[in-house]
Parts: structure tokens; C-alpha cells; sequence
């Protein structure tokens, strides 16, 4: 009878960090561990191909209990499958809702055009009716409030959030909401009333400090936004809610290199406070009527400086978003347009996948009407949702399959023929690094303050 053993896991992944130890990942459980120099060698000792016969030390304990090690009977392809029939539950609901597809700004890299104005009133009782249908078999409901400039629309989002926070209190349904916001509407007044109705979770993007914010995202009449959404991020640091503040800086050949000064503006007024991280990401061609003229980064550049400014930004003791780590966990990178339970309801009704490529035919998947009924092509759906890991033999046997399953943009994929692995894979050692030195920048953080 042949020994059961214990062998390292296909999903691990391990950074050597500058103490001596070893940061080590699996994406299938999504732990994160860091051991210590004098753990290493048996860590090593247990990572290697022929496995290790018993538990007999709390590091290998450690290290079968996060998943890094596992029984040679366990078929982890068999485990990833799983995973990924999961994400087809349907007890768990995801809107994108687009209160508005109108915009303030006129930011230089964007690809919407402005055609449609608020939600209409039928497709609001339309998307309340749907909730409150659903949330008689739902355990969790999350939404992402989107636009355009989602708070152009305050009402519609104050209407929907007090109807979903009843339907939700009324079946015990887990709530959560997002926010992506230019932040020029973010009072705090306006910010206090979003924490109530449990918009928790707020993307905002600055691509420079003043004058190079401005030549990018400006007002419609040209004026600039900087020193207003400075100003309000300031009023609604003096919170005790607790939220999370993403600060994302899109780069490219112009401002790359005045980064390093917006970094530091962000370390002399936001450093002191963990809501608050930044989050580097290249501009790209997204199908906006400048596309033509966007002075962007090659992807050799973008891969390499997405990460030099986010280690910048730690050394600099400016926090990192926790999109970072949070996209490593299992199924996190899958593009929500490649989830079957995830939808984006149009402000005239129509529902899309995808809220980048609006005008494709193939995103219009069906319409929401003002009963709640969804008018839904499901083969259309199938395009966004079946196009990743089960026909791609390379993605199968990835290290990071459990966490984008290789859906982490399926349109990429139709686009260009290449799998879409997200910068994160790609980059895992030096991520992991990252990650390691966010977490111990983090615990002096906290012990200075207690």
C-alpha cells in the first residue's frame, strides 16, 4: 500500500523577503504567510516535490492547515473545478447600477460618451422589485454604485440604498456597497449619508498633484478639480467610521514622472491614516474619442512601474489599497463580467456585463422592466462567462487558477487572443514583498498609536 503523503500544493507561490524569510501564497485558500528566517529551511524542506510523510512540527501543522502542503490523494484540479461551479450560486447577487450615465468631468482617457442622462423612474421600481423578489432566497447582496458620475444622481442612490437596506434587514441578507466617485460631489455631508445607507468602500482617482491633476480630469468647462477633491477627502478623513479610501493614480508617459510628488503629497496629509491607500494602474486605450492621442506606456513599462510606484508609495509609509491583496484571494480576480451572478443595469434599463464596452452588441445582454422582470439572452451571457479557464489548458494549470480562473478580463481575450493575466500573477514575488511590508509598515502604525 503506497504512503499517503504530504506534498506542496500546485497553487503556492513564495517571495523571499529581506529578512531572511519567506513570504509564502496559495491561491486556492488565499493564505498569506510570512515565516521566519529560522523557519525557512524546514519550510523549504516541506515544499519539495517528494512531499514529507507526517505533521510532526507546528511549522508543517502551519503549513497544511493555510493550504501550502497538501494529502498526495487530494486532486487539486478536481478542487479548482469546484471553485469554479461555486461562483454559479445563486444565493449571492452583484448591481453595478449606473444612476446616471452622465459625468461632470470630461477626464481626457475616458471612454464614455455621455448619450443618456439619469435612471428612470420605471427602472428604478424596476431594480427595487428585483431585489426584493430576490432577496427571499439571497444570503448576500453587494452593489456598485457607477456611472458616469454616480452622485450627480444622490436621490436615486438614497432611494435604492434605504430599499435595499430593508429588504436586506427584513430576510437577514449580508448588505455591502462600493462607490467609484470623481469626488467632486463627496461632502461630508454627502459622505456621513453614504456610510448610513453602507457604502463602505470608495474609489477616487488623482493622476498628479494640481495643475498635472487638472490637465487630465477637468470639469466639462475646462476648470480644474484637484484642490476640491483635496478638500473634501481632508473633511472626510475626520470620520471615526471606519471605510476604505482607494486613491487610484492613473499613469502615463506625462505624468509618470511627477508620480513621486504626488506620492508624497498623499504621505503628508493621508499617511497618518489606514482608510486611506493608493493604487497604481497604466492608461490605457479604452475605446474614448481620444484614444488616438494618449501618450500611454508600453506594456514592458506598465508592468514594471504599476509596482515601483506602489513600493515607493510603502517606503514612503503611504498604506497600499487592499484591492492589492484582496484580489489574490480565491475567485477575487475574476472580472465581474465573467461572474454569473454579477449584472450592470443601464440608467435607461438596458443590462450589460461589461461596463467599459458598452456599445458592443454582444454586452447588451438583456433589459430590466418596471416589475422586476429580466429580459435575459443567455447566450450572450455564456460569451462573457465561459470563455476562460475551461477551454485554456495553460490557465488550468496556473498557480494563480483559484484566483482569476482565466477570466480576469474576458474581453481582452476576445480582443487580442491572449490570456488576460492580471499584473498581479504576473508580478506575484515582488507583490507578495509588497505585501509583506505594507503588513509590518501597518503593525507600527498601530503600536504608535496605542
Amino acid at each position: 500500500m503506497v504512503q499517503n503523503k504530504y506534498v506542496p500544493s500546485k497553487f503556492n507561490a513564495l517571495s523571499h523577503t529581506e529578512d531572511g524569510g519567506l513570504m509564502l501564497y496559495n491561491s486556492y485558500s488565499g493564505a498569506m504567510v510570512h515565516f521566519s528566517p529560522e523557519e525557512k529551511e524546514i519550510v523549504m524542506t516541506c515544499l519539495r516535490r517528494d512531499g514529507i510523510p507526517e505533521l510532526d512540527h507546528e511549522v508543517k501543522k502551519e503549513l497544511y492547515d493555510n493550504g501550502f502542503i497538501v494529502l498526495s490523494k487530494i486532486n487539486e484540479k478536481k478542487r479548482a473545478e469546484f471553485l469554479h461551479h461555486s461562483m454559479h450560486r445563486t444565493d449571492q447577487m452583484h448591481l453595478i447600477l449606473m444612476t446616471t450615465e452622465q459625468c461632470n468631468f470630461r477626464c481626457t482617457y475616458c471612454y464614455q460618451h455621455f448619450v443618456k442622462g439619469k435612471m428612470k423612474p420605471e427602472v428604478v421600481k424596476g431594480v427595487k422589485e428585483l431585489v426584493n423578489e430576490r432577496a427571499k432566497t439571497l444570503s448576500n447582496l453587494h452593489i456598485s454604485w457607477f456611472g458616469g458620475e454616480p452622485l450627480l444622481e444622490f436621490k436615486t442612490i438614497e432611494e435604492l440604498s434605504k430599499s435595499f437596506l430593508e429588504a436586506c434587514e427584513a430576510h437577514d441578507i449580508s448588505y455591502s456597497a462600493d462607490i467609484s466617485t470623481n469626488a467632486w460631489f463627496l461632502t461630508r455631508d454627502v459622505f456621513d449619508k453614504l456610510i448610513s445607507w453602507g457604502v463602505r468602500t470608495y474609489m477616487i482617482t488623482i493622476d498628479g498633484v494640481g495643475e498635472m491633476h487638472d490637465r487630465t480630469r477637468h470639469l466639462a468647462g475646462g476648470q480644474g478639480t484637484f484642490d476640491r477633491i483635496i478638500e473634501n477627502l481632508k473633511a472626510v478623513k475626520e470620520s471615526d467610521e471606519e471605510f476604505d479610501i482607494t486613491i487610484r493614480v492613473n499613469f502615463d508617459r506625462e505624468n509618470m514622472k511627477e508620480v513621486s510628488e504626488l506620492i508624497k503629497f498623499v504621505r503628508d496629509h493621508f499617511s497618518d491614516d489606514q482608510r486611506f491607500g493608493m493604487f497604481f494602474r497604466p492608461v490605457g486605450k479604452w475605446g474614448g474619442k481620444n484614444d488616438d492621442e494618449l501618450p500611454i506606456c508600453n506594456h514592458i513599462i506598465s508592468n514594471q512601474k504599476i509596482w515601483d510606484f506602489q513600493e515607493e508609495a510603502v517606503q514612503q509609509g503611504v498604506s497600499m489599497s487592499p484591492i492589492v491583496a484582496g484580489s489574490m484571494m480565491p475567485t477575487a480576480s475574476v472580472c465581474y463580467a465573467a461572474k454569473p451572478n454579477s449584472l450592470v443595469i443601464g440608467s435607461d434599463g438596458q443590462v450589460y456585463k461589461c461596463t467599459t464596452v458598452l456599445d458592443e452588441d454582444v454586452n447588451k445582454v438583456g433589459h430590466i422592466y418596471e416589475d422586476g422582470t429580466l429580459d435575459l439572452d443567455y447566450d450572450k451571457l455564456a460569451f462573457w462567462v465561459t470563455n476562460g479557464e475551461e477551454n485554456d489548458s495553460g490557465c488550468q494549470s496556473c498557480f494563480f487558477r483559484p484566483a482569476c480562473q482565466g477570466n480576469h478580463c474576458p474581453w481582452y481575450r476576445v480582443v487580442t487572443g491572449e490570456r488576460p493575466c492580471p499584473y498581479e500573477k504576473r508580478n506575484v514575488r515582488k507583490v507578495l514583498n509588497l505585501i509583506w511590508k505594507n503588513s509590518l509598515m501597518q503593525e507600527e502604525k498601530a503600536k504608535a498609536t496605542v
